[in-house]
């Protein structure tokens, strides 16, 4: 079992267990200990042998002899007691935004609810208005978050599926017949959620890369196979197709199959105009092959400069005359909007920051929760100052690396920052983020949001929708508006990397360049592999056709802290 499975399996005993109205400490220690095993690069099995697993944060002895039994069995006993507690559908409940374990254990033990359908014919039929803790407003709130699930049916968050297809990149590429291999399709262009995973490979004997591909770990069932594509579908329930063709053709086919299918129609017009063809196997003039060793001289057959995959959605790509150098992950020079144990975050700041430091940053943007947060140990004015302390007596440990004092402060109904100006003005920098009262009006949250922008003390704007992929929607708030006072008042948009949020989106990131507004590409670590995220955010960051200049964490310190005191 692969660490995403492991963490699968945790999360799954915290659910029951949450759902039990356990102990609310042994519920955290098992949701703890998967998001952490989430996010890990790792392998779990290679740390276990080398007797590294209680170093990740949140995995103690007991944690760790599950997961030991989870490694080399492949299943846990203790989990499947549990499984047979509670009903399957009840957990599926909890995949519906807004409701938590409490409520699902009242929906099943008061009504009888095991499934999405029926607790839909339940709100349907208004019968959760006559439990305890439940109203009318809850009840539509239930129904509205169904309908977001159906909606969203089928599809996988692109942290969930790149892992993966990674993996299987890996085993492809280890067949001793193949000569290319890529990925293609929405995760090539880094698309925030993907509803399968495409791969591309060129060879003399296909035949034989389609028999070592079915060998790779993780397929639970071959859907379809033949000489040149086979499909097959994950234990997770992702879909992967593999197409095979000649080295002469991979470039063409590795264009096409990337897409998007809009770009491609713009690309087969194009080529109209200009009197050739083009389709998946080449470009054409009459009968003429013409010759293309990479994608690079695929769009230079067509007088197009190379377009970057992340920017091929026809958003205006073919008028351009150069492309823009993109953003990459070797861009960024630090990172901000990290969180430790002194509010919600599952490692000490000095653990954070030398994994910062280990992936080659040369500063870190401390930045925990305030005190209106206090569901997440939100710190107060006499806390923060305490924690400023600690963060000055670490930062003598090293030269070459240093912690920003932030912090992560409510913007409050009101457009009010949390803490006292006296306290924000001894940091480095403050994130402002919305955390509370999501059903405001789109009017309502706008002014809200402008009015904390033009605080003097708030540097970045936080996660600017609230968005929560395949869980909620964010919060109503017209963008537009806020980039414009985003840019009146000469402040930041954070590009939230957390693979659940990726927000700001990658269309608003365009906009906020096109306005001459910085963004700054923050990974909202809340454990020291979530660092990782950032490569998330870049993916983001390069369809929105960002570069190095747009982006406040591809300055050195020096520059950071400029800008941040300018």
């Amino acid at each position: 079992m692969d660490n995403r499975g492991i963490a699968e399996v945790l999360q799954t005993i915290g659910s029951i267990l949450e759902i039990k109205d356990e102990n609310p400490f042994k519920v955290r220690a098992y949701l703890n200990a998967a998001r952490a095993l989430s996010g890990l690069t790792e392998d779990v099995g290679k740390l276990l042998r080398e007797n590294r697993l209680r170093e990740i944060p949140g995995i103690g002895a007991a944690i760790e002899e599950k997961i030991s039994q989870l490694v080399t069995t492949g299943r846990l006993e203790y989990h499947e007691e549990l499984c047979r507690e509670v009903p399957k559908g009840v957990l599926e409940l909890l995949r519906v935004p807004s409701l938590g374990a409490k409520k699902a254990r009242v929906l099943w033990k008061d009504l009888g609810i095991t499934s999405l359908d029926a607790l839909k014919q339940a709100c349907e039929e208004n019968k959760l208005l006559t439990l305890k803790g439940f109203g009318e407003k809850t009840q539509q709130k239930i129904l509205k978050g169904i309908c977001f699930k159906a909606q969203h049916q089928g599809e996988y968050l692109l942290s969930e599926a790149l892992p993966l297809a990674r993996r299987l990149l890996d085993h492809v590429r280890s067949s001793k017949s193949v000569s290319q291999v890529s990925l293609a399709g929405s995760l090539r262009r880094w698309k925030e959620l993907v509803r399968d995973i495409d791969l591309l490979g060129s060879s003399s004997n296909p035949a034989e890369v389609m028999e070592h591909f079915v060998k790779a770990g993780g397929i639970s069932e071959t859907l379809a196979r033949g000489d040149t594509k086979t499909s097959v579908r994950l234990h997770s329930g992702i879909q992967v197709d593999l197409r095979v063709v000649s080295e002469e053709q991979f470039p063409y086919a590795l264009a096409y199959f990337t897409g998007s299918k809009e770009h491609n129609v713009a690309v087969r017009q194009h080529a109209q105009r200009q009197g050739l063809k083009v389709n998946e196997y080449g470009i054409f003039k009459g009968d003429e092959l013409l010759q293309c060793n990479n994608e690079s001289e695929f769009y230079q057959c067509l007088g197009l400069p190379y377009i970057p995959p992340e920017m091929r959605e026809n958003t205006g790509e073919l008028s351009l005359l150069k492309s823009p150098q993109l953003i990459d992950f070797q861009s960024l020079k630090g990172v901000f909007h990290t969180h430790s144990t002194w509010s919600d975050g599952g490692a000490e700041i000095e653990e954070m920051a030398e994994k910062a430091r280990s992936m080659g940053f040369r500063y870190m943007g401390l930045s925990d929760h305030s005190k209106a947060a206090s569901y997440a140990n939100g710190m107060d004015e006499a806390r923060l100052a305490q924690q400023m302390t600690v963060v000055d007596r670490l930062n003598e440990k090293w030269r070459d690396f240093r912690i920003l004092k932030g912090l992560e402060c409510d913007i409050l109904p009101s457009g009010d920052l949390d803490l006292t100006p006296e306290v924000l003005g001894r940091l480095d920098f403050v994130v402002g983020s919305i955390h509370s009262r999501f059903d405001m009006s789109e009017d309502e949250m706008t002014n809200r949001v402008c009015k904390a922008l033009a605080n003097e003390h708030l540097d970045i704007l936080g996660h600017p929708t609230g968005r929560l992929l395949l869980s909620r929607e964010g919060y109503r708030i017209d963008l537009d508006r806020v980039i414009d006072a985003a840019r009146d008042h000469d402040k930041i948009i954070e590009l939230n990397a957390y693979p659940n949020r990726l927000d700001l989106d990658w269309i608003h990131c365009r906009r906020a360049k096109e306005k001459g507004v910085m963004l700054s590409i923050n990974p909202d670590a809340h454990a020291t592999a979530e660092i990782e995220n950032v490569q998330y955010g870049v993916g983001i960051a390069r369809r929105g056709w960002l570069e190095e200049k747009d982006v406040l964490n591809t300055r050195d310190l020096e520059g950071v802290l400029e800008i941040l005191n300018g």
